[in-house]
């Protein structure tokens, strides 16, 4: 999976297929399409009913006859013909018209890093389904790294997580390659789910799975610092009855469930810093970790990650779309190679 920089500069359009969201990226437009990867679709007649946000409001509330699909999971396309049926709604007849005048429409995508040959395999046939005639492949650890700004061509380290849905992948980036890296499969739904346990098992109260995130989102300022609330209400159902109910959960008690699965994400870390040459480590205890992704904005994960490495952690900027704005930004040749003159004889 290795690809130059004036391969990618030939591409016309950048697609971030993540398990949470899909991203598109259009050479000249920008980022076009940010949405849920969910698809409605009607089992009689096997037409596609909803795609994105508006298919995900479905989710849990629709007949038998209605079957919400998540075509892609961990960064992997596992239903090629759903996932290409679901893009090609969300680009748009105008802009797939605009596409197609391309002479030989090159697309760019973004795999896991280590993913297998047939993960990779059913990425390329999705984006040739659409009217590609070629894909490139750039690992998601080296695009997020350009797109959250890092100076990955330099001969300095850089270290980045990329904390997704499905997965977090944790890399040590040096003169445009990756040095050592790590890959776990707990991801922002293993914490989520982690949550659903902790108010079954203790409350008897079962939370719908859509309102898990916000309930994430509203402790995420100082709710799990031990300077925030001691308690916070939570409405859902009650588990023996059926009726609506709400409790007062303590906040220590949900920091704790939070943490309990981001401990193998620790475990990765110092994997990756063992694995690392010491003259890198020793950029990293300045420079620190950088986290991007959808699920680097839960709770406390970068204080346990400061905590537990001693290492300074800051968050990206826009850390969700870092990926796509970085294959972007290597379509639109903003990001130039280290250039290495030989030695004369």
């Amino acid at each position: 999976m290795t690809v130059s920089l004036e391969q990618l500069r030939r591409c016309h359009v950048a697609v971030d297929l993540g398990a949470a969201r899909t991203r598109v990226y259009v050479k000249g437009l920008g980022l076009v399409v940010d949405e849920p990867s969910v698809a409605a679709v009607n089992t009689r007649t096997g037409s596609l009913i909803a795609v994105g946000a508006l298919a995900e409001q479905m989710t849990g509330r629709t007949p038998d006859y209605i079957r919400v699909a998540r075509p892609v999971s961990g960064g992997t396309v596992i239903d090629i013909e759903m996932a290409q049926r679901m893009l090609r709604h969300l680009l748009g007849e105008k802009l797939r018209r605009q596409l197609r005048r391309k002479p030989r429409l090159r697309a760019a995508a973004c795999t896991p890093h280590d993913s297998d040959p047939l993960a990779q395999r059913a990425a390329v046939e999705t984006l040739i389904g659409l009217g590609a005639r070629r894909v490139e492949l750039v690992d998601t650890l080296i695009a997020a790294a350009v797109g959250c700004g890092l100076p990955v061509e330099q001969p300095v380290g850089s270290m980045i997580m990329v904390c997704g849905a499905a997965t977090t992948q944790i890399a040590v980036l040096s003169l445009g390659s990756i040095v050592t890296a790590a890959r776990i499969p707990i991801g922002g739904d293993a914490i989520d789910h982690a949550v659903i346990q902790h108010l079954r098992q203790h409350h008897e109260l079962m939370l719908p799975s859509q309102s898990v995130r916000p309930l994430q989102l509203a402790l995420s300022g100082n709710g799990l610092t031990p300077y925030g609330p001691a308690t916070t209400e939570i409405h859902g159902r009650d588990v023996a009855t059926g009726l609506a109910r709400s409790v007062h959960v303590d906040t220590a008690a949900l920091r704790q469930a939070f943490e309990t699965p981001l401990t193998a994400v620790h475990d990765g870390v110092g994997k990756v810093l063992r694995d690392c040459p010491p003259d890198l480590v020793a950029d990293l205890a300045d420079r620190g970790i950088v986290m991007v992704g959808g699920s680097a904005l839960l709770p406390g994960l970068d204080q346990m990650l400061r905590d537990a490495t001693g290492m300074p952690v800051q968050i990206a900027e826009r850390p969700d779309v870092c990926s796509v704005l970085g294959l972007g930004a290597m379509l639109d040749g903003k990001i130039q190679p280290l250039v290495l003159n030989p030695l004369a004889a």
